[in-house]
């Protein structure tokens, strides 16, 4: 299983995925799912990858081979967010159809997070679902996510906004996805995080271990004020 969330506030974008991958309870391996492309002062763009691992590997590939062989359309020619999204999902549908010919029993869907900013275009970021269509985030929902989304969903709605600072973003982030490990044993480090400040033309990009001291003591404080906060809750009232 896979969890990956990708948060757009004023200030910048916030991307943050697991790296574990699961093909059955006796094989467990780490893939990293976070994947940076970017041109110094023209672009910066992120994807990160959910679902049959052999599809998010091929339509990886076929992006680098674009950019690589000075393809007309790759993610170094499009000239939007949008754009980029409609070529990331054509490039996944027609992967999955030519995956699905061979072997029809087995599942090939892929559902991709992409965001970054192109020239001086407003940063964004996209899911783009398993049939090639996008959807982008919005004020009133600030994120998107893709995989074991539904754990660490609570924190996000709780606290972002789009005038929340980019800081206070990637610990919403952090700790969306501790919610999802501790829920979920499929879900796990190494953690990735990504962060992108508007017009700055720089990604961020940071890696948290399982044996992270800082990741630990998050999990440690975090654990440790939901339980005080849940004791200053008033009692149900009595009949």
């Amino acid at each position: 299983m896979t969890y990956c969330v990708a948060i757009k506030v004023d200030a910048g974008l916030i991307f943050c995925s697991d790296s574990r991958t699961n093909a059955g309870v006796d094989q467990v391996s780490t893939y990293s799912k976070m994947y940076h492309f970017g041109i110094d002062g023209d672009r910066q763009l992120v994807i990160n990858s959910a679902g049959n691992l052999a599809t998010t590997q091929s339509v990886i590939a076929k992006i680098r081979k674009d950019i690589k062989e000075g393809a007309d359309v790759s993610l170094a020619t499009v000239d939007s967010i949008h754009d980029a999204a409609d070529y990331v999902g054509e490039i996944s549908v027609a992967i999955q159809e030519k995956h699905a010919h061979n072997n029809s029993n087995v599942s090939f869907e892929a559902s991709f997070l992409l965001g970054g900013q192109i020239g001086t275009e407003t940063p964004a970021v996209m899911l783009i679902y398993p049939q090639g269509n996008h959807i982008t985030s919005s004020d009133q929902t600030p994120y998107l996510q893709i995989g074991e989304s539904k754990y660490g969903k609570p924190i996000l709605d709780r606290i972002l906004k789009p005038e929340t600072g980019l800081d206070t973003a990637a610990l919403c982030a952090l700790v969306s996805m501790d919610s999802t490990m501790k829920s979920n044993l499929t879900v796990g480090p190494p953690i990735e995080l990504m962060s992108y400040v508007t017009n700055s033309g720089l990604m961020q990009h940071s890696i948290f271990e399982a044996d992270n001291q800082y990741l630990r003591e998050l999990t440690k404080s975090w654990d440790r004020l939901i339980v005080e906060a849940f004791l200053q809750l008033p009692p149900p009232p009595q009949n």
